[in-house]
C-alpha cells in the first residue's frame, strides 16, 4: 500500500456479496463514501431504514453505525477516511492535498439530509462516478499497480463530484432561489469575495442591496451571521479532528487573525476554541490488524 497520503485511508470492494461483515475500522472512522453499484436491499444507518438498489452513494459519519440487509447480490465499495488521516497536517509533506480533501469533506458533512443517498444531477456524472470508482479500487487493491497520483487524482474527483452534487436543505428554504443561495454559500465558503453581499448579488442577477434583504426576510436571519454562523461549525470540525493552530484555522475561515475567530467562537459558543477543543478533541489512533 502507499506510505504516505494513503496510509490512513481504507479502500474495500465487495463483489456480488449476500452479506458484509462489520467494519473492523468504524471505530477510527472520521467519514465513509460507500457506492453501491448494484443490488437490492436495505441500509440500516443508526436504526434508520433505507432501501438502496443500483447506483448510490451514501455518507457515513464519525459515530455513524450501519449494516445491510442484502436481498440480492450487491455490490459495493467503500472509502474510509480514518481519525489518523487528518490529526497532524503540519508535519505532512502531503499538508495541501489533505487540506483540499478536508474541505470538500467538510461541504459533504454539512449536508443536512443525513439518512438518504447523494442525489447525483444527472446520468454523466453517475456514468462518472461508477468509472471513478472502478478506477480507485483496482488501482489500489491490486499490488502490480498502486500509483498514487492516479489514487490522488481519482479520489479528488469523486469528492469533486460528491460535493458539487450536495444540496443543503432547510426546511426555511422554500424556494428554489433561496437554496440555490444556500448551496452556493457553502460551496464557496472559503473564498471571501465570491460570498460577499457583491459576489452573491453578481452570481445571482440582483442588486446588492437586495440580496441582503431578500436573505434576511426567507430566512430569519442575516447573510452575515448565516455565514459566521457556518463558519464557527467548520471551525468546530478542525478543533476535534486536525492538530490545525487557532491561527491556521482562523486564516482559513478568513477571520482577520486568531484574536477575531477566538471573540466570534466565545459569542457563538459560550466558550474559547482552546476550551473546546480540550473538551472534544477526537483522540487520533493508527489501525491495527
Amino acid at each position: 500500500m502507499p506510505r504516505t497520503i494513503f496510509e490512513n485511508i481504507v479502500i474495500q470492494h465487495f463483489k456480488e456479496v449476500t452479506s458484509i461483515a462489520f467494519c473492523k475500522y468504524m471505530p477510527i472512522r472520521f467519514f465513509e463514501i460507500l457506492f453501491i453499484e448494484k443490488g437490492q436491499g436495505t441500509l440500516i444507518i443508526n436504526d434508520h431504514r433505507v432501501p438502496y438498489g443500483d447506483n448510490q452513494i451514501f455518507i457515513l459519519i464519525p459515530n455513524d453505525k450501519y449494516n445491510f440487509e442484502i436481498q440480492a447480490p450487491t455490490t459495493v465499495s467503500a472509502i474510509k477516511f480514518l481519525n489518523s488521516f487528518f490529526g497532524n497536517f503540519s508535519s505532512d509533506q502531503d499538508q495541501t492535498q489533505r487540506k483540499e480533501w478536508f474541505k470538500k469533506i467538510e461541504t459533504i458533512l454539512c449536508s443536512t439530509n443525513r439518512t438518504s443517498d447523494i442525489n447525483l444531477h444527472s446520468e454523466i456524472e453517475e456514468n462518472n462516478i461508477h468509472d471513478l470508482f472502478s478506477v480507485l479500487c483496482n488501482e489500489y487493491n491490486h499490488s502490480n499497480l498502486r500509483d498514487e497520483v492516479i489514487l490522488k487524482n481519482t479520489l479528488h474527483s469523486i469528492l469533486q463530484i460528491i460535493s458539487r452534487n450536495i444540496s443543503y436543505t432547510s426546511s426555511k428554504t422554500g424556494t428554489s432561489k433561496i437554496q440555490k443561495i444556500i448551496d452556493f454559500i457553502h460551496y464557496n465558503i472559503y473564498d471571501s469575495e465570491q460570498i460577499s453581499n457583491k459576489g452573491i448579488a453578481t452570481k445571482f442577477n440582483v442588486s446588492e442591496n437586495y440580496i441582503g434583504q431578500y436573505f434576511k426576510k426567507e430566512m430569519g436571519i442575516s447573510l452575515k451571521k448565516y455565514i459566521l454562523n457556518h463558519k464557527i461549525k467548520l471551525a468546530e470540525t478542525r478543533l476535534k479532528y486536525t492538530d490545525l493552530t487557532l491561527t491556521e484555522i482562523a486564516f482559513e475561515l478568513g477571520f482577520t487573525d486568531s484574536s477575531h475567530l477566538d471573540k466570534t467562537f466565545i459569542s457563538y459558543k459560550g466558550t474559547t476554541p482552546s476550551s473546546y477543543r480540550s473538551a472534544h478533541k477526537i483522540a487520533v489512533s493508527n489501525p491495527t490488524s
